[in-house]
């Protein structure tokens, strides 16, 4: 089957402006493409230096800086944060979405040091990014309805062989929003995660590699669309709960998966 082509952007994020991470590849640069085109001021964050060019790449669609950082270490986010709101006056929506490639053991044999590495950036490294990100939506007050989105995976769901560290992240991603939803909600604070299935992107390829297997007979066992999902499609996921066309939605995951959880 074709993959879709992207649905029309309207101006949702018109005067907002948007963090996101892991944005120097992948579903994190195509959400800096649509959020950039729905009217944001965007800062990308990365630990890859490639940002810079894809900053240099997206400037013809609006406003977009970049930054160097690793968000496991606090002092990184927190001036991640800082030059956000330096640049830009201030911060509306942030997309937690930098994570590392899925381990590749049995959890009987899982590299202890890989582990922790993981666990430092997927999961500490967005719970960090959600500490200081919340600090500043709160500052700016209850009428700023900040949004909040952490990028999980049908993981937390649905366990893939030899990737224990990598599961175990992303089911604590589904904790850690819930409970950022509780404490972020009277400050007007909303806080949501997306769950990508076969996203075809630089770690889902490699993802793959570690599983022994192809896009096409990955996509045909998981996906009841029969095929890979496109990063256009999770952005877009992205894009509406971080507009206020999602005002009433907090603490919930959304799965973006071509019905792999429903496959029979």
């Amino acid at each position: 089957m074709m993959d879709p082509s992207e649905a029309p952007i309207f101006p949702v994020l018109k005067g907002k402006v948007a963090l996101i991470t892991g944005a120097a590849q992948g579903m994190g640069k195509t959400t800096a493409s649509v959020f950039l085109r729905a009217g944001a001021k965007v800062m990308i964050a990365d630990i890859n230096p490639n940002g810079v060019q894809v900053a240099k790449e997206f400037s013809n669609l609006g406003e977009i800086r970049f930054m160097l950082a690793n968000i496991s270490k606090s002092e990184d986010v927190q001036k991640l944060i800082a030059e956000t709101v330096q640049v830009f006056g201030r911060l509306d929506v942030a997309i937690n979405n930098a994570a590392m490639s899925p381990d590749n053991t049995t959890l009987l044999e899982f590299d202890e040091d890989y582990w922790r590495k993981l666990i430092d950036i997927n999961l500490t490294g967005t719970a960090l990014c959600c500490k200081y990100e919340m600090q500043q939506m709160k500052r700016q007050g209850p009428e700023s309805r900040g949004s909040i989105v952490n990028i999980a995976s049908i993981n937390a769901f649905d366990p893939q062989p030899n990737m224990p560290a990598y599961t175990a992240a992303k089911h604590a991603i589904l904790g850690l929003t819930k409970h950022a939803a509780n404490e972020g909600g009277p400050s007007g604070i909303r806080v949501n995660t997306i769950a990508p299935g076969p996203i075809y992107s630089e770690m889902s390829a490699r993802a793959l590699e570690i599983m022994g297997t192809t896009q096409e007979e990955f996509a045909g066992k998981v996906s009841v669309l029969e095929r890979f999902g496109q990063p256009h499609e999770v952005a877009h996921g992205s894009l509406w709960l971080a507009s206020d066309n999602s005002s009433y939605v907090t603490g919930v995951c959304l799965p973006i998966d071509g019905g792999a959880l429903i496959k029979w």
